[in-house]
């Protein structure tokens, strides 16, 4: 036990905070998006969201020492931030936030955080990794408890499951992106290479929601407004950047621990906040996914090089 608990152990008091934290954050976010898109159209909401964040980190980059020159990105990497930023940010944010809008917040949570399966097997395909036979069994395990929670309205999702089928282009293409990031790492700080992606991704967010959402733009209320601070300010400028910093500098297990966290979270704060009432068939899939995310996040028995959490 004694062994466990030093391999889970963070590196430094710092880096055990902002895994909490960023479990926290992230999971309140969840039910604080799935009222946001109540009335405001998703895209228009995510837009001003992240160009909040676009704001606040190039702000907190100008005041650090060097100045503008601490935004700027190696010439030859643009190329591949573009690449992250496509799975990680444009195809992730523009998918999740409409499976939000069509399932419960804590649903989508659960949903999302089905990332690290994805991540196994585009590590598999990517970087030719040979999983262990408890990785097959992990996402066995995944794929029944995605079953089980189309499990109690398989007639509604015959009709409509765009929902359940937008999370799970999100959760696939952010774990192949996160592979991506392990595959073409990039010399430059966390806050940077976050703040980059999101100058990529704002324009595309926004171009889409002209595109698909000018007709029911709103200006938002007071409460609204709060919202999107949060997600400006909490989910973009400080979770994209810890998110970052965590996968490079943590060992797997700890980085992978806040992944498995969130989807509970998520579940907790739709229930109090939204009053969701989650099906059994919820609760059984989310005991499936954890499971699975333990057995498919160990170390891999081939390769000391992990795939991503």
């Amino acid at each position: 036990m004694t062994q466990m608990l030093q391999r889970i152990r963070p590196q430094n008091w710092r880096d055990g905070l902002l895994l909490i934290l960023l479990t926290l954050f992230w999971g309140i976010n969840w039910p604080v998006m799935k009222d946001a898109v109540r009335e405001l159209p998703p895209l228009f909401f995510r837009s001003i969201s992240m160009t909040g964040g676009v704001i606040a980190l190039g702000v907190w980059l100008l005041c650090q020492k060097g100045g503008w020159r601490a935004c700027l990105m190696p010439r030859q990497h643009v190329g591949d931030v573009v690449l992250l930023a496509i799975p990680n940010m444009v195809i992730w944010h523009l998918f999740a936030i409409y499976g939000v809008t069509l399932l419960a917040s804590g649903r989508a949570a659960v949903l999302g955080y089905t990332m690290p399966l994805w991540a196994a097997l585009a590590a598999v395909w990517l970087l030719r990794e040979r999983l262990a036979r408890r990785h097959w069994l992990g996402l066995c395990a995944g794929a029944l408890g995605i079953v089980l929670l189309l499990a109690s309205e398989w007639q509604r999702l015959a009709i409509a499951p765009v929902g359940t089928v937008f999370m799970l282009i999100a959760a696939a293409a952010w774990g192949l992106g996160t592979v991506l990031l392990r595959k073409m790492p990039i010399p430059v700080e966390s806050t940077v290479l976050t703040w980059w992606m999101l100058v990529i991704t704002t324009p595309c967010m926004w171009l889409a929601s002209i595109v698909l959402e000018w007709p029911g733009w709103l200006w938002p209320t007071g409460r609204e407004w709060v919202e999107i601070l949060y997600n400006a300010l909490v989910v973009f400028a400080f979770c994209h950047v810890v998110w970052f910093r965590l996968a490079r500098t943590l060992p797997p297990v700890i980085s992978s621990l806040s992944i498995m966290l969130i989807p509970v979270v998520g579940v907790v704060a739709g229930m109090l906040w939204l009053g969701e009432r989650p099906h059994w068939q919820d609760y059984a899939a989310l005991l499936m996914l954890l499971v699975a995310l333990a057995m498919v996040l160990g170390r891999p028995a081939t390769s000391p090089a992990s795939h991503a959490s």
